[in-house]
């Protein structure tokens, strides 16, 4: 078995964690003002929290940079608009309401979380082709 867990830096890992555990109904694993498991309804892994400036991981020093430049996180849910309701619920800004995206065929929502990382929420699909 192969999986990826990602791990992103956050200023206060559980200020983020509540706001994670709010927008998508997942639950924390893992506690510690440093670092925090975020587990889905399966218990598998959705996200990890890691403060920034703890144990000198290179890409986790500066808390000054934008966060995730470059990076895109891509959630794949089979509950779109629970979670969609969920951050209206919380008042918090959306970037592109609910669409249909044409490369895809599935509708999608984008906001940027707390710590300004860029999320698109998807319907839940295999990659085909």
């Amino acid at each position: 078995m192969t999986k990826i867990d990602p791990i992103i830096a956050v200023k206060d890992v559980n200020k983020s964690s509540q706001w994670y555990q709010a927008a998508f109904e997942c639950k924390r694993t893992h506690e510690g003002d440093n670092f925090a498991v975020l587990v889905d309804k399966n218990n598998e892994v959705l996200l990890c929290l890691h403060v920034w400036g703890e144990h000198e991981h290179p890409t986790m020093i500066n808390s000054d940079i934008t966060p995730g430049n470059g990076l895109i996180l891509y959630f794949k849910t089979d509950d779109l608009q629970g979670i969609r309701q969920n951050i209206e619920k919380m008042g918090y800004p959306i970037e592109e309401d609910i669409n249909l995206n044409p490369n895809s065929m599935k509708k999608e929502f984008s906001l940027r979380d707390i710590d300004g990382y860029f999320w698109i929420i998807t319907e839940f699909h295999k990659y085909e082709g």
